[in-house]
């Protein structure tokens, strides 16, 4: 299967398995906010916050691990992977116990941590806690067998299990919610499902690879073993960094404002996410075809598919942003009423740093897939420690705003100093031309805003919801229309239009030109 055939396949089952999930989702928290309150909605975010955060034990070996198997995978060195796989098993075991010790070590410091809990005691936020720490330790036994599965490129194995488990947990909560309005039984029920989920798929990829079943297995050398504890030993720092950066504002929103606002936030974040794991569906299932194309193919073409790539995020990204500027908070109020609206300087923050976001995804898959991580493994720590320090002096200064720079600014230096490493050692080209293309990309996108902006002001003087569909399908129209009058005549439109083009007239057959 060709490295174009393998991600469209995976960006397919993966588009499916979003749409279902994000709608369930959606769904799930409209009945909850409903049901069971502000208050449980914000410590449910935060408690999801904290488990991120313990996530961080597994410091990047599974990233490292995963670009060690690229390679046996692509020529069926089934030896050498039973003993990459052993060791990620033993690996992944010991992060498991680790993070358990660590989450239990966190429980004394949870009162301080969930500022004005209304009506939840100090018992309930503990036995909660509890909870959501055995689904994230147990997670850990499993999870390492799909790495094998996405060095195949075959991510949407993955995804469909992820999905089939999503409808039935989400389901069942929504019966629960509805007939008990009990939060324990809401969090107990998707432990369940997600429990008989892991058992699954342990028995099933056994049965997919029943070589991994063997015992005889032999140990890797000591060159192997050292590539891997280098780039681990790299990607601590970047998963530290990602940490403190990305996964510690519901914490600080909690302690220093209150819990409910997490909550709030929350709302935002879930129709955020909802689209960019729409999105990320593209650029992270061709991940694992990226580390096919670095192990097979010269550096032109690896900078020739980067360039693709780069411009499709800025266009999907670009437009998804616009359309958050000018849609997001009038959503939020046919959704939950104006009550839960934040500031617009607030979400202008987020969105900046959302778009932003979309180049450091492209970047960083790429460096992930070359195994470029020594290279710039102290930058994520500056990032977090500039995060933390920003948010937490400014969150008591303007409040939430404050929170939101920091994370702004924290984003803006990857932005900044990624392309210079990855220019240099995957391309060996000048980086100049990133930038210019960088604020080539953005002088348009601010000139459609302005625009669609100013088309708003005559369209949805007032939010309803014919007048926010409407306003829907003009920025669909609009912006699609200039940045394709604009860029339709490139080489990185004609290489996407190409693979259009080559899908359609071979109705899914073998496609060798990528």
């Amino acid at each position: 299967m060709g490295r174009i055939q393998s991600a469209t396949k995976n960006i397919a089952f993966g588009y499916v398995g979003n749409v279902v999930t994000q709608l369930l989702g959606f769904v799930l928290r409209t009945i909850f906010i409903a049901h069971l309150g502000d208050t449980l909605t914000g410590i449910n975010d935060l408690y999801t916050g904290i488990l991120s955060v313990l996530s961080m034990a597994e410091l990047g070996v599974g990233t490292a691990l995963n670009y060690s198997l690229y390679g046996p995978v692509a020529r069926k060195d089934y030896e050498k992977v039973k003993s990459y796989m052993l060791l990620y098993k033993k690996a992944y075991r010991v992060i498991g116990l680790v993070i358990a010790v660590i989450g239990l070590l966190i429980v004394p410091f949870l009162p301080y941590l969930v500022k004005q809990p209304e009506g939840v005691t100090v018992r309930d936020l503990t036995l909660y806690y509890f909870i959501f720490l055995f689904n994230t330790v147990t997670s850990y036994f499993v999870a390492y067998k799909y790495s094998l599965v996405n060095a195949e490129q075959n991510n949407y194995i993955q995804t469909n299990i992820i999905t089939i488990t999503k409808m039935i947990t989400v389901v069942l909560q929504i019966i629960v919610i509805i007939t008990t309005k009990n939060f324990y039984l809401y969090l107990l029920t998707a432990a369940f499902v997600e429990l008989v989920q892991k058992v699954f798929v342990s028995h099933y990829l056994d049965k997919r690879y029943p070589y991994l079943l063997d015992r005889n297995v032999a140990k890797l050398s000591k060159e192997e073993t050292g590539e891997i504890v280098t780039k681990t030993k790299a990607l601590v720092f970047h998963k530290v960094g990602d940490v403190a950066r990305l996964q510690t504002d519901s914490m600080i929103i909690s302690a220093f404002i209150n819990v409910t606002l997490v909550g709030f936030v929350g709302n935002y974040n879930m129709i955020l996410t909802s689209v960019s794991n729409f999105v990320n569906i593209i650029f992270n299932s061709v991940l694992s075809s990226f580390g096919n194309l670095i192990a097979t193919e010269s550096r032109e073409k690896q900078y020739s598919i980067f360039q693709v790539y780069r411009f499709f995020a800025c266009w999907i990204y670009g437009f998804s942003a616009v359309g958050f500027f000018l849609l997001l908070t009038p959503f939020i109020i046919l959704w939950q009423g104006s009550e839960s609206v934040l500031a617009v300087s607030v979400v202008s923050c987020i969105l900046i740093d959302y778009y932003f976001k979309g180049d450091r995804i492209i970047l960083s898959n790429f460096k992930t897939a070359a195994g470029v991580f020594e290279q710039d493994k102290y930058l994520a720590l500056i990032q977090g420690a500039v995060n933390l320090v920003i948010s937490i002096v400014l969150v008591q200064k303007i409040g939430l705003t404050g929170v939101y720079i920091g994370t702004v600014i924290s984003g803006l230096i990857a932005n900044i100093t990624k392309p210079f490493i990855i220019y240099k050692v995957c391309f060996d080209k000048h980086v100049k031309s990133y930038f210019i293309d960088s604020v080539k990309y953005l002088v348009v996108l601010s000139g459609i805003l302005v625009i669609l902006s100013g088309i708003r002001r005559v369209i949805m003087p007032e939010v309803t919801i014919g007048s926010f569909a409407v306003m829907f399908v003009v920025i669909c129209l609009v912006f699609n229309g200039i940045f394709l009058l604009l860029f339709g005549r490139t080489q990185e439109f004609a290489y996407l239009w190409g693979i259009i083009r080559r899908k359609l007239k071979t109705n899914g057959k073998e496609d060798h030109y990528a």
